[in-house]
C-alpha cells in the first residue's frame, strides 16, 4: 500500500532511512542536515527500527564510526553536509578504497569562509575525486527512491554512495512524498550478505594493511576499474525499481531535447526552475531544452557526449566555482567528454547561486539569450560568466 505524504526533503530522507533499517548509524548533526539524524534517532527511540544510532563527537568520527560498522559486516549510514563533509575528507578516501557499501544522504550547502549555511554544491563537487558514486536530486521525491535504489547500488557495487539534495531548498521544503510499504522496501532492498566482514573469523582478512609501491598501484587500479563498472548497475537497478514502483529515473534526464537547438546541462533544483524557463521558450517557438544530470560519478561520458551531440550550442550551470579551474566542475567534464568524442557545439559556463542565491527563471531565460546570440553570430564572447552575481 501507498501514501502520499506531506514532508520535507529531510524527513523524506530520514522515512526512507527508517524503511531501509540499516544495523547502524552513526552521525553527528550538522546544518541543514541535522532533521535527517535528529528524526531517525526519534525512530530510533520509539523502537521503530533496529538500528544501533552511534552519537560521535564530530563529523570526522562519524564516518569512521561508519566505516567500522561496514567494515565488520553490518548495513551501516550515516548523513551530512558541508563542513561536516570536508571534515569526514580523509576518511571518505578510506571507506571507497575499502570497498565498503555505505550509503550517506548528503544535503548540499556552502563551504566556509564567509560562513554561510544555504545551499551549493561546493562540498560535494569538492570530494567528486574521493571514490563515492554520487547522485544528485532534482527534488525530495527523487532523494526518496533514489535512498532506497543506493542500497542496493552500493552493495552490488562494493563501493560507498551519497544521495544529495540542495540545502534549504529541498531539505527544508514540504512536498507531497508518494511513500512505499515497509515491506515493498525490505522486499527490493533484500537481506544484507557481506562480502567479507571482518568479524567473519572463519576466513580471516586485513583490513588498513599498509601498501607501498610495490602494490599500492594496482590496488587503486583495481578500485577504478570498480567505478567503471557501476553504471550499468544503476541503469538495471533503476529499471527493477521501475518494474517494482514505477518511478525511473536513469542517469540524465533529458526534457524537451528531441529537437532543441541549444540547451542547458544543470545539477540539482535548479532543474526545475529551468523547466520552466524552457516551456515558456517553447511557446514562443524556441528550440531550446534541458539536460539535468543525476549521475555525476561515474561521470557518464559517452551516453552525455551522445545526448548533447546535435546541439548548436550549449551553457552548462555550475552552483560551485572551480576557483582558478578553468570554469566549474561540472562545465570541465562536460567539455571534456564532448572533446574527446569529437563533437563540437558551442559551449558556455555559468557560475550560479553560490551561497543559496536565489536562481529565477528570468535569470535561466537571459541564458537561453545568450545561447541564441551565439548561434546567430557562431561566436563565444565570454566563456565563463556569472549569473545572479553584482557586478
Amino acid at each position: 500500500m501507498r501514501k502520499l505524504l506531506a514532508m520535507t526533503g529531510n524527513e523524506a530522507i530520514a522515512y526512507a532511512m527508517k524503511q531501509i533499517n540499516p544495523d547502524v548509524v552513526a552521525a553527528y548533526p550538522i546544518t541543514p542536515a541535522t532533521e535527517i539524524v535528529q528524526i531517525f534517532s526519534q525512530y530510533v527511540a520509539d523502537g521503530e527500527v533496529d538500528t544501533e544510532f552511534v552519537a560521535v563527537e564530530s563529523e570526522h568520527s562519524a564516518m569512521s564510526a561508519t566505516i567500522g560498522a561496514s567494515a565488520a559486516g553490518t548495513r551501516a549510514m550515516t548523513a551530512t553536509s558541508s563542513q561536516g563533509l570536508a571534515l569526514m575528507w580523509e576518511m571518505l578516501y578510506i571507506a571507497s578504497a575499502l570497498r565498503l557499501p555505505i550509503v550517506m544522504p548528503e544535503v548540499n550547502r556552502s563551504l566556509s569562509a564567509p560562513i554561510n549555511i544555504h545551499a551549493d554544491h561546493s562540498d560535494t563537487m569538492g570530494a567528486r575525486d574521493s571514490g563515492w558514486i554520487q547522485i544528485y536530486s532534482e527534488n525530495a521525491q527523487e532523494a526518496y527512491d533514489g535512498l532506497i535504489q543506493a542500497v542496493r547500488i552500493a552493495e552490488e557495487c562494493l563501493l560507498p554512495i551519497m544521495v544529495t539534495i540542495d540545502g534549504f531548498i529541498i531539505s527544508h521544503a514540504m512536498e507531497g512524498i508518494e511513500t512505499f510499504d515497509n515491506k515493498d522496501v525490505q522486499d527490493f532492498i533484500g537481506k544484507y550478505k557481506p562480502a567479507h566482514p571482518l568479524l567473519d573469523i572463519d576466513h580471516p582478512i586485513t583490513i588498513g594493511a599498509i601498501d607501498f609501491n610495490d602494490y599500492y598501484f594496482e590496488h587503486k587500479r583495481s578500485q577504478m576499474e570498480a567505478m567503471n563498472k557501476v553504471e550499468p548497475v544503476i541503469l538495471k537497478i533503476d529499471q527493477e525499481f521501475k518494474k517494482t514502483f514505477g518511478r525511473s529515473y536513469g542517469l540524465f534526464e533529458e526534457y524537451m531535447m528531441e529537437d532543441a537547438e541549444t540547451a542547458i546541462v544543470v545539477i540539482g533544483s535548479t532543474a526545475g526552475t529551468s523547466k520552466v524557463a524552457v516551456n515558456n521558450l517553447r511557446k514562443q517557438g524556441k528550440k531550446v531544452g534541458l539536460l539535468r544530470l543525476r549521475v555525476f560519478r561515474p561521470f557518464p561520458a559517452e551516453k552525455l557526449s551522445k545526448a548533447l551531440s546535435n546541439l548548436k550550442a550549449i551553457a552548462v550551470l555550475d552552483r560551485s566555482s572551480g576557483m582558478n579551474a578553468y570554469g566549474g566542475p561540472v562545465f570541465t567534464e562536460i567539455s571534456s567528454c564532448l572533446y574527446t568524442a569529437g563533437e563540437n557545439p558551442k559551449i558556455l559556463n555559468y557560475i550560479y547561486g553560490l551561497g543559496g542565491r536565489d536562481t529565477f527563471v528570468e535569470d535561466i531565460e537571459t541564458v537561453y539569450k545568450d545561447l541564441e546570440k551565439v548561434v546567430k553570430t557562431g561566436r563565444v564572447e565570454k566563456l565563463i560568466n556569472y549569473l545572479g552575481v553584482r557586478e
